[in-house]
C-alpha cells in the first residue's frame, strides 16, 4: 500500500515555491528533446493542469543568429506555468538568450546541465558543465542578471563513478542564484542505463536549501512515491515514463493530492489519446508533424495483443488518415477483446 509519512504528506499537498513563482503542483513535466513540444504539452497538462511544463532544450548559440524565434520555443499564452529551458557554454549567450525567453512568456528560465547526449557535451553544453563548474556558475550568475524571473538547473550527480562530484556543484549552483534544482539520479556515462542512484539526490537535498526536484527512473506513480519517500525531495520529474503515456503527472499530482490512485486508462483510451496526438501534430506542424508522429504513435501500442504489428505499420505512415484508419482499427479490435473478457 502506498503511503507518506504525515510530515512528507503535508509537505508534498502544499504549493511548491520557486522563488518568486508558486505552483500548485510537485509534479513536472520533464523537456525532452523531440518530444515536449506544445501538441505534447497540451495533453499532459489536461491530466496535470497544474504541472510545471518545459520546453524542448533551446541552444542559446542557434538563438543568438536567429530573426525569428524556433518554434520549439513557442509557447501558448495560456499554458502557465511554463519554463523554457536553455541550453550552451556561452554566459554572454544565455543570458540575452533568456531574456528572449521570458519575452514569449517563460515563467521561470531552466538551463540544461545534465544532458548526455555527444553533440550537446561537445560543444560544452549539458553535462560537460559538470567537468566545468566555473563556467557553470558563471552562466547561472549571468541568466540571474539578465532576468527577473527564476532561473533554475537540470543536471545530473556527476560525469562518472570516477567524478560524482554533485555535492560541491550543486552548492555553487545554488550561490549563484539557482532558485531550485532538478537532479536526474545518473552519471553522464550512465546515459539512461542502470538504476537512478536516488541516494544521491538525497544527500543533495540535505545540503541545499533551495527546493530539489527528484528525476529519473520515474515510470509509475508508485515509483514516485518510492522516489519521494527516500530522498524527502520536494518534488518529482516526470521524463521517460511519459512517452506514450502523457497521463502520469496527472497520477501522481492527484495522489499527491488525495492519497488516493486514479484508474489506468483503457488500451482504447490510451489509443484515442495517440489519435487526438497524431492530428494536433498534423495540424501545429504538417508534413512534418505526420513523420514525428511515427516514434509518438508506436509509444502508445504497446500492451495488447497486435501491439507489434501495428507499432510497424504505424511507423511508416505518411498521412494523417493512415495513421488515423490503423487506430482507429485497433481501438475496435481492443474494444471488442474487451467486451469478449
Amino acid at each position: 500500500m502506498l503511503s507518506l509519512s504525515n510530515e512528507l504528506k503535508t509537505k508534498l499537498a502544499t504549493p511548491l515555491k520557486i522563488g518568486s513563482v508558486t505552483v500548485k503542483s510537485r509534479v513536472l513535466q520533464s523537456p525532452l528533446s523531440g518530444v515536449t513540444d506544445m501538441v505534447f504539452r497540451r495533453l499532459v497538462r489536461r491530466y496535470a493542469p497544474d504541472s510545471m511544463m518545459y520546453t524542448e532544450m533551446v541552444s542559446a548559440s542557434e538563438l543568438n543568429h536567429l530573426r525569428q524565434l524556433p518554434k520549439v520555443m513557442e509557447v501558448d499564452p495560456d499554458e502557465h506555468p511554463i519554463s523554457i529551458q536553455l541550453f550552451d557554454c556561452r554566459p554572454d549567450f544565455m543570458g540575452e538568450a533568456a531574456q528572449k525567453a521570458v519575452a514569449e512568456g517563460a515563467d521561470t528560465i531552466d538551463i540544461n546541465m545534465g544532458c548526455p547526449v555527444n553533440k550537446i557535451t561537445k560543444k560544452g553544453g549539458g553535462s560537460s558543465l559538470l567537468r566545468q563548474p566555473d563556467v557553470a556558475v558563471e552562466i547561472v550568475r549571468a541568466v540571474v542578471a539578465a532576468v527577473e524571473v527564476p532561473v533554475t538547473v537540470k543536471t545530473r550527480i556527476g560525469w562518472n563513478d570516477e567524478e560524482i562530484n554533485i555535492l560541491d556543484f550543486a552548492q555553487r549552483m545554488e550561490d549563484a542564484g539557482a532558485q531550485m534544482l532538478t537532479l536526474h539520479g545518473r552519471t553522464r556515462a550512465q546515459g539512461y542505463k542502470g538504476k537512478a542512484r536516488w541516494e544521491w539526490i538525497r544527500r543533495v537535498k540535505e545540503v541545499l536549501s533551495i527546493p530539489i526536484i527528484a528525476n529519473g527512473d520515474i515510470f509509475s506513480v508508485e515509483a514516485a512515491i518510492r522516489c519521494l519517500q527516500e530522498t524527502e525531495a520536494d518534488g518529482v520529474m516526470c521524463s521517460r515514463g511519459t512517452l506514450g503515456y502523457p497521463f502520469l503527472a496527472g497520477e501522481i499530482d492527484y495522489f499527491l493530492k488525495t492519497g488516493y490512485l486514479l484508474d489506468s486508462p483503457a488500451i482504447a483510451e490510451r489509443l484515442q489519446c495517440a489519435k487526438e496526438h497524431l492530428v494536433g501534430l498534423w495540424e501545429y506542424k504538417g508534413q512534418r508533424g505526420i513523420y514525428q508522429s511515427r516514434k509518438h504513435l508506436a509509444w502508445y501500442a504497446k500492451g495488447f495483443v497486435g501491439a507489434g504489428e501495428l507499432r510497424d505499420r504505424l511507423s511508416r505512415i505518411e498521412s494523417v488518415e493512415a495513421g488515423l484508419l490503423l487506430l482507429n482499427e485497433a481501438i475496435a479490435m481492443v474494444s471488442l477483446a474487451e467486451v469478449e473478457v
